[in-house]
């Protein structure tokens, strides 16, 4: 098993409170795996649930405290996995919550969707979240034991198939490209498709196609929802789902001062590559590559975005750019502080552009290449 940066974190929370300890992630990310690793480091007895064993989900829906009971008694940590399946789920854990205070409750869901409506409302301030997302780069890193030179010999392979645990496990490409265009279909996304009523779900896929063509560039909702024949609406509530469901992320634009900075148009992208290649069907090696510098980009935001949740690592992140031209890849503002970065491909020296500099005087700057992406991203 590939050890996951959270897992210290994880069994800590889980044996010393007793707040519900909730995973969320995309499917085929781990979840079940992590947690079922947190639990045979435990010394009580466990109660593992899949929410699809009807008496169980019966039991767990039901509201009734004696039943509630029953159900947990002679057990001290209760597990339930793809929790978002089940009714009235957060009432009935807060049930058991205020009254069995020594029952320690996991609870793992592939979807924010229902999980966010259906636990943290009544769930409120009983609870501890965390996300988990494909293998990052160094948990990786740190299971393999390779130095940063190592790691860089990697980048490529993961650019064109992406992070996930299992395509790690395949040696060929032919049974990575297979996995990921099962993956890709219906079932990544198949807790929007069953548990919110999609009044279009064939446009789903659509949409994912042509973001999936988009990273790196200001998407243009008008444009996507002419493309799709679905209206603006649409496509916000589309977008919204699957970034709620940790398929995509976007960046907005970042303004402070000066009206000619463009901030109505958002930049969308994958967390996982792989996935995302599949839906374009695209795996041909970087270097034959017209899209190579929007990988890179793409690669290394999802790479930051892992770091800064699994280090608890709080920032405002935007892109930056100007009606003239000027832009920064990626920018975060953490206390107060303004941190912008470039992303290139090809190694080269860059600077700040000047209206950047001019700007926010007090800003720092970072050029990214493919020598000098470690500490950004492990």
């Amino acid at each position: 098993m590939i050890p996951r940066l959270i897992e210290s974190e994880l069994h800590k929370r889980l044996i010393n409170s007793n707040k519900v300890v909730l995973l969320y992630g995309a499917r085929q990310v781990g979840k079940t795996t992590l947690a079922n690793q947190i639990l045979s480091k435990t010394d009580g007895k466990v109660l593992r649930i899949d929410a699809d064993q009807t008496p169980m989900y019966e039991v767990l829906s039901s509201r009734d405290l004696t039943k509630l009971k029953g159900l947990v008694s002679g057990y001290d940590y209760l597990f339930i996995d793809e929790a978002q399946r089940i009714t009235d789920i957060g009432i009935n854990l807060k049930i058991l919550h205020d009254n069995l205070p020594n029952l320690r409750i996991l609870i793992t869901g592939s979807s924010a969707l229902e999980l966010a409506n259906r636990i943290t409302e009544p769930l409120t301030g009983r609870t501890w979240t965390y996300k988990l997302f494909p293998i990052a780069a160094a948990e990786w890193q740190k299971y393999t034991d390779i130095n940063n030179f190592e790691l860089g010999t990697l980048i490529e392979t993961w650019m064109r198939f992406g992070l996930y645990p299992e395509v790690l496990q395949f040696d060929n490409y032919t049974d990575k490209r297979q996995y990921l265009e099962e993956l890709s279909s219906a079932y990544l996304y198949k807790d929007i498709l069953a548990i919110t009523n999609i009044r279009y779900p064939e446009k789903l896929k659509q949409l994912l196609k042509l973001l999936a063509f988009q990273i790196g560039n200001l998407v243009s909702i008008h444009e996507l929802a002419n493309t799709l024949q679905v209206n603006r609406d649409t496509v916000i509530n589309y977008i919204d789902l699957l970034e709620k469901s940790f398929v995509i992320f976007r960046l907005s634009g970042f303004s402070r001062n000066l009206r000619k900075e463009i901030t109505s148009m958002d930049k969308i992208y994958f967390y996982d590559l792989g996935i995302r290649n599949a839906l374009i069907e695209n795996f041909s090696e970087i270097q034959f590559r017209q899209d190579k510098g929007a990988l890179w980009e793409n690669f290394l935001l999802s790479e930051r975005m892992k770091k800064l949740e699994y280090n608890k690592t709080y920032a405002n992140t935007y892109f930056w750019r100007t009606h003239s031209g000027a832009e920064l890849d990626y920018i975060e503002e953490m206390d107060g502080q303004l941190y912008g970065y470039e992303f290139k491909w090809k190694k080269k020296k860059a600077k700040a552009p000047q209206t950047w500099l001019d700007t926010y005087t007090h800003s720092h700057f970072q050029f990214i290449d493919r020598d000098s992406f470690t500490d950004f991203i492990t």
